[in-house]
């Protein structure tokens, strides 16, 4: 098996790196690990963290041969962005492709987004001072389902984010969100060229509404980052945070399938990794790892799949999820923003 172009020699384990599959970032020319890790970890967003920890995560996942990394401002509010400049340290900088977001920031919802030409030009520059770099390799708006209109969009967000791909700060744009049929629209439209989209919870064991859009994409050269394949703890046996919005009847399955999972002493959460690395498309599945155990329990179904007893659970839970009438709640996050706004 060839090795990745981020391939390190005297820095990576190469067994490890020959293990790991690679798959082209649509058009971009980036080949990226099937498993790739999200850092919204590195913050309160996901409980306790321990910096140090997440230093020896970030070293042991590249050496291992995950080479696709993402972060955002919004995540702890600029807490992941500096808590990974530090964990990068020692790390040659072609051993890995970074990729932030601009677009959201705050906790507050007055001030959560903002799509403006002025604070993206200095959101990157922030983003590049926190992470200690000289360039970012992917350069994404951030959940444009949430944006007063596509309009900001396209006429002030993108523009702005392709001045920064002219002036070699940052190499390819993409778009984030939960509903796929905004993500294609913002794509239809736009002036600027958009080299890949990642999409929230929509290829997972409850929901496969991507998958009509697959094509779509593809048809336009566009990567596919499959992120949030655990529904936002939904699909794992500690369950999600308080602030999770499905509905009553997708979280009931989800207990349901919960308790099921623990009685046989299996991780539902397993399970989940690995329904969404069996879907064809996306050429990563964007997971949140914040410490090495996490990390190598992730890699392991990565290498190993299922043993007999997990695949076992895996078909029961599958019938469960089988008979929900309601995939998702992202619609309901974004009805409750604007609620929030507007108040």
């Amino acid at each position: 098996m060839s090795l990745p172009e981020t391939f390190v020699k005297g820095f990576h384990d190469e067994s490890e790196v020959k293990k790991m599959k690679y798959l082209p970032l649509g058009g971009t020319g980036m080949n990226i690990s099937q498993l790739s890790l999200g850092t919204a970890t590195f913050s309160y967003f996901y409980g306790d963290y321990n910096e140090e920890e997440c230093k020896r995560t970030v070293h042991d996942a590249i050496k291992k041969g995950i080479n696709y990394i993402d972060t955002a401002p919004y995540y702890g509010h600029g807490t992941a962005e500096e808590i990974l400049g530090k964990c990068l340290e020692g790390i040659p900088r072609q051993a890995y492709y970074l990729a932030t977001k601009v677009a959201r920031y705050e906790k507050d919802p007055k001030l959560m987004f903002d799509f403006s030409a002025e604070k993206t030009r200095q959101s990157i520059e922030q983003s590049l001072k926190r992470m200690e770099v000289d360039y970012i390799d992917l350069i994404q708006v951030h959940d444009i389902d949430f944006a007063p209109s596509l309009d900001i969009v396209l006429k002030e967000t993108l523009p702005t984010l392709h001045e920064f791909v002219k002036a070699g700060k940052a190499k390819y744009i993409g778009i984030t969100g939960y509903t796929c049929s905004t993500l294609l629209e913002c794509i239809e439209k736009s002036t600027v060229p958009i080299s890949t989209i990642l999409n929230y919870a929509r290829l997972t064991m409850i929901d496969d509404t991507l998958k009509e859009f697959i094509p779509k994409f593809q048809m336009k050269n566009v990567g596919i980052l499959n992120a949030a394949v655990h529904a936002q703890g939904l699909l794992t046996n500690a369950g999600p945070s308080d602030w999770q919005a499905a509905c009553k009847e997708i979280k009931d399955a989800c207990t349901q399938a919960r308790q099921h999972c623990i009685e046989k002493g299996v991780e539902l959460g397993k399970l989940a990794l690995y329904h969404s690395l069996q879907q064809q498309g996306p050429a990563s599945v964007l997971v949140g790892m914040k410490d090495r155990q996490i990390l190598d329990y992730n890699l392991k179904v990565v290498h190993d799949g299922l043993t007999s007893d997990e695949q076992a659970a895996y078909n029961h839970v599958m019938k469960i999820f089988d008979k929900l009438t309601v995939k998702h709640w992202g619609t309901t996050e974004i009805e409750n923003y604007w609620k929030a706004v507007s108040a």
